[in-house]
């Protein structure tokens, strides 16, 4: 029986199977098996905490051991469970993230009650994503929350590492198994609990790593319960299921094939002629538009190409060659074009051509070119038609 179990051996059982169900699609057999087996065992866990009276209103949180601290977790992992219980009618899934809730709110208040969570903690996981208007304040809220569970699991990290548990830290691959942790082996016995108690070092690092995991869960659980929030308010307007109805075949007078009702357009068998339409306005028969008459139908045929209809006289390639015949396209340019000297440096080269026609008549170009610019710069001074950047 589950009274006779040790509560650290009940705690792990409900871990174990809630960390291999993690990990297993949600409407898998196997899946819902381990959840409430998961479930069942947390239950009566939660019956043995409050019959030990582990947890009371008017302790506070240096009352409770630092093995006892851990069981407060209980609601979180019963939470994420109920979760992940498979659900198909819209009632039943709004009542099982009903009972989610209760049990996050139930672990939200155990941790204000005993004051784990620190007044910054509270106030920023107390704001709510959905509520802010503007997205930009709505996504530095939500970095700020991640960048602080960031850092929580960070320090935990560090804490585990200083207890030893290098050796676990390649299971650990959820946070159930990061709770899991946190308990006593199964082989434990007292002798080894007062032990540990003797050891305050170890019961200091195992204290601190467990205030650090609430505080991890807290953030997750606000989280949790926003999400809860909106789907439970999608739930509820969303439409009714239709009643159900067995499908029939009003022609053969039996029922059709599964096959048939969920393709996109069902085959349907009908006369050519008959109506197009039943009362309700689908289709019965394929049709297609066309004008009343055949004698409008055969003109239309005759106007498709006809003379009015312009086919192409040349290619592409015809209309682009004719395009750069006529000078429409830049050429040249480039890193190719970088060494060609420009055309005042090839009209110098060619006025140095001495005793020929060809090097005479470009030296008097270049001459021509240098009176003008001279011509020039002596009426417009430097910088006289630049207005507009006067500093």
């Amino acid at each position: 029986m589950s009274s006779d179990v040790p509560l650290p051996t009940l705690f792990t059982s409900a871990l174990n199977a809630a960390s291999r169900a993690y990990n297993l699609p949600t409407v898998q057999d196997e899946t819902q098996e381990l959840i409430r087996s998961a479930l069942g065992d947390l239950r009566s866990l939660s019956s043995r905490i409050s019959t030990l009276s582990l947890f009371s209103s008017n302790e506070s949180l240096e009352d409770i051991s630092t093995r006892d601290l851990v069981y407060l977790l209980v609601p979180f992992v019963a939470a994420e469970l109920q979760g992940r219980v498979k659900a198909i009618e819209h009632d039943v899934r709004m009542s099982h993230l009903g009972t989610a809730q209760r049990y996050l709110k139930s672990f939200v208040g155990m941790l204000e009650q005993y004051e784990i969570v620190p007044a910054g903690d509270r106030e920023l996981y107390e704001q709510r994503s959905g509520n802010v208007k503007d997205p930009a304040k709505r996504r530095e809220l939500k970095i700020k929350q991640y960048q602080k569970e960031k850092e929580l699991r960070t320090r935990i990290e560090i804490i585990r590492k200083r207890r030893r548990q290098l050796a676990t830290s390649d299971t650990v691959t959820t946070d159930f198994d990061l709770i899991s942790s946190l308990l006593p082996p199964p082989s434990s016995t007292q002798a080894d609990f007062d032990d540990d108690d003797e050891d305050s070092e170890m019961d200091e690092i195992l204290r601190e790593t467990t205030l650090l995991l609430l505080r991890l869960t807290y953030a997750l659980s606000q989280g949790q319960l926003e999400s809860m929030d909106q789907e439970l308010e999608l739930l509820r307007s969303a439409p009714p299921p239709p009643p159900d109805q067995t499908p029939t075949d009003d022609r053969r007078g039996k029922v059709k094939d599964e096959d048939d009702i969920w393709k996109l357009d069902t085959p349907v068998v009908s006369a050519a002629s008959g109506p197009l339409l039943d009362p309700s306005g689908k289709p019965l028969r394929p049709f297609t538009i066309l004008p009343a008459g055949a004698s409008d139908r055969t003109r239309l045929q005759s106007q498709v190409f006809g003379p009015g209809h312009r086919l192409p006289t040349m290619s592409i390639d015809e209309l682009l060659q004719i395009e750069m015949d006529a000078g429409k396209f830049i050429s040249g340019g480039g890193p190719e074009s970088e060494a060609d000297p420009t055309s005042s440096e090839q009209l110098a080269i060619d006025a140095e051509q001495d005793g020929t026609a060809f090097g005479e008549d470009k030296a008097e170009q270049k001459r021509q070119k240098d009176e003008n610019w001279a011509m020039y710069t002596d009426v417009n001074a430097k910088g006289a038609g630049n207005t507009m950047n006067r500093g």
